[in-house]
């Protein structure tokens, strides 16, 4: 079982690696302590980094976290390399503790010069790289610790992959009895349901509400302020998960925005940014990343981050995500 755990991590990460290596996307290493500019949605799930309080370490009113993203830092490359990934751990405080959540994991990420449906492509082809990896081991039982029903599994799931809107799966799930409306956040049982209903395959789920639009109601549905609206259906954004089975969602994407000003007026505008000031934050976490867009510019691009250890579940077959690598951390384990 260690042996096939350690191989499962190679498996997924090696070839990704050699695919984006071949594409031509040199791997940048992000900074792991940093401010919010190394934050998701929820400024609230950072870990604060601790140092003694009698030396001033970083600075008055200065807080440093552990980064959850290198997403802002890859994308301040974009102009100049037009493409670029990094590879690292991701730390969420996450307080659930459940089948599907860590507290620490590996993220890949990438950002490239292009459009919202290149991004798409290149997701996918990412994940038939990694497929392909397990698939064309001879002996998969020992090296994976796998089954040929496994292998038939995977066979089934190779891209391209189904996609569907937003809006498209709450018609889906409100027409098999679920009580979601539109807004509401789509829950893991229910992208289960959405997964079967679009034959068990890995399922885009494209063009979620644009959560600084007037939708004439509060949305459930969170989303970085990052995003691109669609322009021509500018109450959503250019935005994408991909849902995979039995593992979840384990990738989110979106076109990016590349404009200073309209960046800033979304960034002050979102939850991110009011949760932020709650802890004593503000545009001054972020005053690195304004500045490079002032100076330097930028240009179209789109990106996403995969979660590896949902990517693991997923290539097993287990149910918890603790089985699936090698030192699960939540906020009960810590080794």
């Amino acid at each position: 079982a260690t042996n096939a755990l350690l191989t499962w991590g190679y498996a997924q990460t090696d070839p990704a690696r050699a695919r984006l290596r071949k594409e031509g996307y040199p791997e940048i290493f992000v900074p792991r302590i940093v401010r919010a500019t190394g934050a998701c949605e929820n400024v609230d799930t950072l870990f604060e980094v601790s140092v003694d309080k009698n030396y001033d370490w970083f600075g008055k009113n200065r807080r440093a976290y552990l980064a959850q993203t290198g997403q802002l830092y890859l994308e301040s490359w974009v102009p100049k390399l037009n493409k670029t990934y990094c590879v690292g751990p991701s730390f969420r405080a996450e307080y659930d503790v459940d089948s599907r959540h860590l507290t620490e994991f590996t993220m890949l990420e990438i950002e490239l010069a292009g459009d919202f449906q290149m991004l798409l492509s290149e997701i996918e082809g990412i994940f038939g790289a990694m497929i392909h990896r397990v698939l064309r081991d001879i002996d998969i039982e020992k090296n994976f610790g796998l089954t040929n029903a496994d292998r038939s599994r995977l066979k089934r799931t190779l891209p391209p992959f189904p996609k569907t809107t937003y809006t498209e799966a709450i018609t889906i799930l409100q027409n098999k009895g679920v009580d979601i409306q539109w807004g509401d956040d789509i829950k893991t049982k229910q992208e289960a349901m959405l997964v079967d209903h679009f034959g068990k395959k890995p399922l885009f789920i494209t063009h979620y509400p644009n959560p600084l639009w007037d939708h004439g109601k509060d949305i459930e549905v969170e989303k970085f302020f990052n995003m691109i609206p669609d322009p021509d259906q500018p109450h959503l954004v250019q935005s994408a998960d991909l849902i995979l089975p039995i593992a979840g969602e384990a990738v989110g994407s979106a076109a990016r925005i590349y404009d200073p000003q309209t960046m800033i007026e979304r960034l002050t505008a979102s939850k991110m940014f009011r949760r932020l000031q709650a802890k004593g934050g503000g545009l001054e976490d972020f005053a690195w990343y304004i500045h490079q867009l002032q100076t330097h510019g930028s240009i179209p691009h789109a990106g996403c981050g995969i979660g590896i250890s949902r990517v693991m579940k997923w290539i097993r077959g287990v149910d918890d995500i603790r089985e699936a690598i090698t030192f699960p951390s939540n906020r009960e384990i810590l080794i």
